[in-house]
């Protein structure tokens, strides 16, 4: 029966439309955000002061995902609005929910080019000795671990 559904399905593609269009408006709604995590030659991370972080200002650059942005792009563009900070998204290192509709992702970036002026998001910026981290939320601490432990794994594997 199913097989008879399936093959009827594809050569009528178009009867999917409705039911996925009301699946579709059931499903739960999720924003996401995007954060880069960039450690330099001397092992220290990026972090920028948001200004608009109350709790938490010292943080991950980033930002969130506009609609139909790819994710990879979208870091690469909130690091260019609020830093003017060209890069080259490796891949990403850290996934998760950090509130209820909210998923966050954390990109390993390599800098391109220096930092520039500062969006009127960002208060300051400095690098951090990954020993010596402020308060900062967890997600971008797991995140910066996360990058630190792929970079010990890549140090590995060049040394095979």
């Amino acid at each position: 029966m199913t097989r008879r559904i399936s093959l009827l399905l594809r050569r009528f593609p178009f009867i999917m439309r409705l039911p996925y269009l009301a699946f579709s408006r059931i499903q739960a709604r999720y924003t996401i955000g995007v954060a880069a995590v960039i450690i330099d030659d001397s092992r220290r991370v990026l972090l920028v002061e948001h200004a608009y972080h109350p709790r938490y200002p010292w943080g991950l650059p980033g930002g969130w995902l506009d609609d139909d942005e790819d994710p990879a792009q979208a870091v690469a563009r909130e690091l260019s609005e609020e830093l003017e900070l060209k890069v080259r998204v490796l891949r990403v290192v850290y996934i998760a929910r950090t509130a209820r509709n909210h998923i966050d992702l954390a990109f390993h970036c390599k800098a391109l080019s220096p930092i520039g002026k500062l969006s009127h998001e960002l208060l300051a910026y400095q690098w951090v000795a990954l020993d010596q981290l402020p308060d900062i939320k967890r997600f971008h601490r797991q995140s910066i671990q996360a990058a630190r432990n792929e970079a010990r794994e890549e140090e590995t594997w060049e040394r095979v």
